[in-house]
């Protein structure tokens, strides 16, 4: 019996105790009673620091989850988002002696497979690292996996799966949807990103892709010398993507990094499918003729047919300022539930638009649309569906990665523009008019067989046989608050005047019973009067707030 994901249970549950019961606390102030604790900013970055130290000290599966985590603003708040960047830096490699015998098991004696090949990693991440090497005479990366990674991850994961339904407790509905997904994806890209041949198969793919493009760099991966647990490709030197200063000292165009980045990525995933999903800034690099280099294609991934055409009919609609239509994407996508209150969503859209073209935002608008949001929304029902994360990871990363490159740097420029040029927009246009000329006919037709249902419902009428069923809907629990209260304020008023009947025939003592009973009552009737809380959220993280921060 492996008794080892029960111990790793044991060790995780340690680092993760005291944070667990400070969340308990902040829904009950003293875990079994109370009412909530208010949290601040600071002590939500102080949590976020104590999390990153307790995954750096789990180890690689726990620092590859929070580089993850990193990217997902549907599960964290920003603190913790700012926190676990700081993952995405070189991770300390294994020792030399471990890895060696890895590449020597998988590939034979280093003497004999390659020229040269220095010991010092030149990189390293949480499930592998990097040796540069020379063979024939070229100039080689050699990615080597951490030596028995293997049996840790899985341990993990058990440990991870089993720790998801107490998570859950501490989540609201949205939050808990985002985290089974994550759980589940998390699962299935840390194996594939531990098979390197898979690795290897993607990088060629998507190297075929661009053949023809001279804006960026793919290495190319050297088959003789590549394993499941090894993987060496051709090293391309470069300065990483978010060093302005080296950059600006290359004389690089910034802005066409920025341009020519996104372009690369829209055309990944709405053209070809399959795209390198690790776009954070150690992932890419800048070499000094301007081409952008692409490394380590582990977290990499497909889209679907369908999946690509609605993020075309997304990004049509965001081109065209379609509120409605962006709306309807978001629902068919599966990132927007139905009954969310589109007028409100629709506010919230504009605002991510205006803030995207990076216009100036009135403090007022802002406040006036977290405000509705607060009044209207008890669960953001935002969420992100397994076989979209990775996409939805990927826009957030890049878009991020071309602010840094240029502040006023406009997506929704960019793609407007590819999509114009690759026919998308005029495609779109098309369909549109053939949905309204199928709307006209199947208008056309509901005219002609609305008047002989009319003529039959009004014989029911006259036959007095004439009936309507409702099915009440009540998902927000309105009904369940009004019998609640019905009841209670009836309970209420039994004890007031059971009170006042016992105080005047009975013991003192009996009517004290009574008094109790009456303030308890009234204290539930005045909770279920008590407006639910909302979303409270501060606005931050605009483009606005950043030129703001930077001037000053």
């Amino acid at each position: 019996m492996n008794l080892r994901p029960y111990r790793r249970f044991f060790t995780v549950a340690r680092q993760f105790l005291p944070l667990l019961l400070a969340y308990a606390r902040d829904r009950r102030r003293f875990l079994l009673f109370g009412g909530r604790r208010t949290v601040t900013p600071e002590i939500r970055r102080q949590r976020a620091q104590a999390l990153l130290d307790a995954m750096l000290t789990l180890g690689p599966t726990f620092i590859k989850l929070g580089q993850l985590l990193s990217t997902r603003p549907d599960i964290l708040p920003p603190e913790y988002i700012h926190e676990f960047t700081k993952l995405q830096d070189s991770v300390p490699p294994a020792p030399w002696p471990e890895a060696k015998q890895v590449i020597e098991t998988e590939l034979g004696p280093i003497d004999a497979e390659f020229d040269t090949f220095e010991t010092d990693a030149i990189s390293g991440a949480s499930l592998g690292q990097v040796y540069y090497a020379e063979l024939n005479g070229q100039a080689v990366a050699v990615k080597v996996r951490r030596p028995n990674i293997e049996d840790l991850v899985e341990a993990d994961l058990r440990v991870i799966r089993w720790s998801l339904p107490v998570l859950m407790r501490f989540t609201g509905t949205a939050r808990a949807f985002s985290l089974e997904n994550l759980a589940d994806e998390f699962a299935r890209t840390i194996r594939e990103e531990m098979d390197y041949r898979r690795e290897g198969q993607m990088l060629t793919e998507i190297r075929a892709n661009f053949e023809d493009e001279d804006r960026i760099v793919i290495p190319r991966v050297i088959e003789s010398h590549s394993d499941s647990r090894v993987l060496t490709m051709e090293y391309v030197s470069g300065t990483k993507i978010n060093d302005i200063e080296d950059i600006d000292a290359m004389n690089v165009d910034r802005s066409v990094l920025a341009e020519t980045l996104q372009r690369i990525y829209l055309q990944m995933i709405i053209d070809d499918g399959v795209f390198h999903a690790d776009p954070h800034p150690g992932n890419l690099a800048v070499r000094p003729d301007g081409k952008i280099v692409f490394y380590d294609f582990g977290m990499s991934g497909r889209v679907d047919e369908f999946v690509q055409q609605k993020i075309i009919e997304f990004y049509i609609a965001v081109a065209n300022q379609d509120i409605e239509g962006i709306l309807d994407a978001l629902i068919e996508m599966g990132t927007l539930s139905p009954d969310a209150d589109r007028r409100v969503m629709g506010d919230v859209m504009e605002l991510a638009i205006a803030d995207a073209r990076g216009e100036n935002i009135e403090q007022y608008r802002v406040q006036q649309i977290v405000s509705q949001v607060e009044d209207t929304i008890y669960e953001f029902p935002l969420r992100l569906p397994s076989n979209l994360a990775l996409v939805l990871r990927v826009a957030t990363v890049v878009e991020g990665v071309c602010v840094t490159l240029d502040p006023d740097f406009d997506f929704i420029s960019v793609a407007t523009q590819y999509l114009t040029e690759q026919g998308y927009r005029e495609a779109g246009v098309k369909q549109f008019l053939e949905d309204r000329s199928d709307e006209v006919k199947q208008a056309a037709w509901s005219g002609l067989r609305t008047p002989p249902k009319l003529e039959r419902a009004l014989d029911r009428v006259n036959r007095d046989d004439f009936y309507v069923r409702a099915d009440i809907e009540d998902s927000d629990g309105h009904l369940t608050r009004l019998a609640k209260r019905l009841i209670y304020g009836m309970l209420l008023s039994v004890g007031l005047i059971a009170t006042a009947v016992l105080y005047a025939f009975a013991t003192p003592e009996s009517s004290a019973v009574a008094g109790v009973f009456s303030l308890a009552i009234a204290g539930l009737l005045y909770l279920s009067f008590r407006k639910r809380r909302g979303i409270r959220a501060t606005p931050q993280f605009t483009r606005q707030n950043l030129r703001q921060r930077q001037g000053k």
